[in-house]
């Protein structure tokens, strides 16, 4: 029997804000904490809050400078953010296809999600 892919979701990654910081900051050298907070619609605390957590697994640096005598928080994804959103797409991946599996199975046939389950542990619906 193998493995469930829902086990290969990391819960510092899989919340959707924190996915979505992960995301935007794909294919960028850095983003300043405005343009999260513009991009993901977020409350300053709230984002703050997301970044601390993503920071703590190593997922993503901060760096502060001062422009215009302004300060900035600047964002940066790590590699191990970059390894860590892969492995998530690739769980997502393979949960989206026992998905499309199961849709493309007529009803009456087993699909490769169900086959071999006893009917009093899952029942398939049926088309009227």
């Amino acid at each position: 029997m193998t493995e469930h892919p829902i086990h290969d979701l990391d819960d510092d990654v899989h919340q959707r804000v924190r996915l979505g910081i992960l995301a935007g900051l794909t294919g960028l050298t850095r983003a300043d904490f405005a343009h999260l907070k513009r991009e993901l619609a977020l409350t300053d605390g709230n984002l703050g809050r997301h970044l601390e957590v993503l920071r703590e697994a190593g997922f993503v640096k901060l760096t502060r400078d001062a422009a215009d005598g302004r300060p900035r928080t600047w964002v940066s994804i790590t590699a191990s953010g970059r390894k860590a959103l892969r492995k998530e797409v690739n769980a997502l991946r393979k949960i989206m296809s026992q998905i499309d599996g199961a849709e493309a199975n007529e009803p009456g046939e087993p699909s490769p999600a169900t086959e071999g389950v006893d009917d009093r542990q899952a029942q398939r619906p049926v088309n009227p």
